[in-house]
């Protein structure tokens, strides 16, 4: 098969090496949801939680720089612009709210100024159209348009600037469990517990092909391009995630031994070092796959209830994961030289 993470480096593959726990950090009071760092360098970590707040932290030192308050009910999902001073959210409310990132504390430890930003007008836009539960949201590259999914099983589009929806997709025929925007924000995956996953034209709205067809198989809990845009990585409701030739569909790489049956998981894309595929899991741990060889190189193990998120630092061997209510804490991996 081609590279999935094409541009990520040439040459044989380095030997694999172990991460291990270097920080846990508490800054909710119920399940984490999701936790991501922030493009283009990681300088932000942020986290969503059923507790209905969102978590600013420096990455670095992972000091709480700013805790975002409006929701009025648990937060699903989170994502930042691409140059991370906007983050979008996405809410059991029926609502996304979009909050700017911009003149945050000081995250420097000597610093008197690095209190948490406890502010609640950092929400600039609340985006109201969906009639149930949003449980994901995506910018495109640009940052100029949002895209969230529901439990009333459409796909919104909204314009960033005015806050309108521009288009609404009817677009499953159950809730929609995870959107993703390609890399020249020509497509968008979806996918649903319908069991499909379906690619979209994102200037038209119209369908371009379904990975899969709905009604053929488990519910699809989660779907994202790969870097380069040519291949759908796919975790579905039978403890298996695939990686998906774009051009025909195809199933390339099957990645098991994790469990997922219940929760709607994510995984991703790990490239500073190698190429792995990252995911948590519901017994507990996060697994990382050789891309490739499809083997599992390391189970890390911590947290107290199922692993939901998981999220690889741009430039840094570096994962945090995220784990629910048993657990609600953000655990950071990080590899030794």
């Amino acid at each position: 098969m081609g590279d999935a993470t094409a541009g990520a480096g040439a040459g044989a593959a380095p030997p694999y090496r172990p991460y291990r726990l270097l920080r846990t950090v508490t800054a909710h009071s119920r399940a984490v949801s999701c936790v991501k760092f922030s493009p283009p360098d990681g300088r932000l970590l942020a986290s969503a939680s059923l507790d209905k707040t969102i978590a600013v932290l420096c990455s670095s030192t992972l000091a709480t720089l700013a805790t975002l308050r409006g929701h009025s009910e648990g937060i699903s999902d989170i994502a930042f612009s691409s140059d991370a001073s906007y983050l979008a959210s996405a809410s059991d409310d029926a609502t996304v709210r979009l909050w700017v990132l911009k003149n945050l504390p000081n995250s420097n430890p000597n610093s008197n100024s690095n209190s948490s930003d406890e502010i609640g007008d950092r929400c600039v836009r609340t985006l109201r159209g969906h009639t149930s539960y949003v449980f994901c949201v995506n910018f495109n590259a640009q940052s100029n348009l949002l895209v969230s999914g529901s439990f009333d099983c459409t796909i919104r589009m909204w314009d960033v600037v005015t806050g309108r929806s521009v288009r609404c997709i009817k677009a499953h025929d159950a809730p929609v469990t995870a959107l993703h925007f390609v890399r020249d924000a020509s497509m968008i995956v979806s996918a649903s517990h319908d069991g499909s996953c379906k690619v979209w034209d994102a200037a038209t709205g119209s369908c371009l092909k379904a990975l899969i067809e709905p009604g053929k198989g488990p519910a699809v809990s989660f779907a994202k391009f790969s870097p380069n845009g040519k291949f759908v990585l796919v975790a579905t409701f039978d403890d298996t995630l695939r990686l998906c030739n774009l051009a025909n569909g195809k199933s390339l790489k099957v990645y098991t031994g994790h469990v997922n049956r219940v929760y709607c998981i994510t995984s991703t894309f790990s490239v500073t070092n190698g190429k792995y595929i990252v995911s948590g899991s519901e017994d507990k741990c996060v697994y990382i796959w050789d891309l490739q060889g499809k083997n599992v190189l390391q189970k890390l193990e911590g947290h107290n209830d199922t692993v939901i998120s998981v999220s690889c630092h741009p430039t840094q061997n570096k994962i945090a994961s995220a784990g629910l209510d048993n657990d609600r804490t953000i655990k950071i991996w990080v590899q030794d030289a």
